[in-house]
């Protein structure tokens, strides 16, 4: 199974703006709703690939574990769903409610937002402290699809654990892999490939 890197956006970056639907809920989600909270994670992930199908349990069980303590979550899915349509809007619903998905699952139509953060692949994590400012990019843990390592998020729980407690995140971050984001016809920018 081929698998894309993430791009490891650099340390320290401003979260990217979005404002994008939520299918499920048929309201806007915006960057700025989240303001307030002591930490963003903002994932690209999509419903078909098999990368996310492998944590999904384990997403669900994050969002559960940290929604208590004011981590905000959203799922963004950028796949060009005229030539992906298990990605299209009505099944991001189904998927979100399929798997207890507690935090809003937005629609990036135009891929605009997927290319603000260099989201290369599915799924694509990204971790903003209470300034927005992007503090952990990489993997959920070192699971993978047909491997004997369990899904545990221990990555990301110890980055969230570090911004929680006001400390630094370790600096040592292994790149997430998934499939590649499924770029519209003529839309891959140029970092990606």
């Amino acid at each position: 199974m081929a698998a894309t890197p993430s791009t490891m956006l650099e340390l320290g970056t401003p979260a990217p703006d979005f404002s994008l639907l939520d299918p499920s809920s048929g309201n806007t989600v915006s960057r700025d709703d989240f303001a307030d909270a002591p930490a963003l994670l903002v994932m690209f992930v999509c419903n078909h690939c098999p990368f996310v199908i492998h944590v999904r349990e384990g997403l669900a069980a994050l969002g559960r574990d940290y929604a208590a303590q004011g981590v905000a979550m959203v799922a963004i899915n950028a796949n060009d769903v005229e030539n992906y349509p298990d990605d299209a809007p009505e099944k991001m619903k189904m998927f979100a409610a399929e798997n207890g998905w507690d935090f809003p699952y937005l629609f990036d139509e135009t891929q605009e937002v997927a290319k603000a953060y260099r989201a290369a692949c599915t799924p694509d994590f990204f971790l903003f402290d209470d300034d927005q400012k992007l503090v952990y990019r990489g993997q959920f843990d070192g699971s993978r699809p047909q491997s004997d390592v369990p899904v545990t998020g221990a990555d990301l729980r110890a980055a969230l654990d570090a911004v929680l407690a006001k400390q630094s995140v370790a600096s040592d971050q292994k790149p997430s892999l998934g499939c590649n984001i499924k770029w519209k016809p003529g839309n891959a920018p140029e970092y990606f490939g």
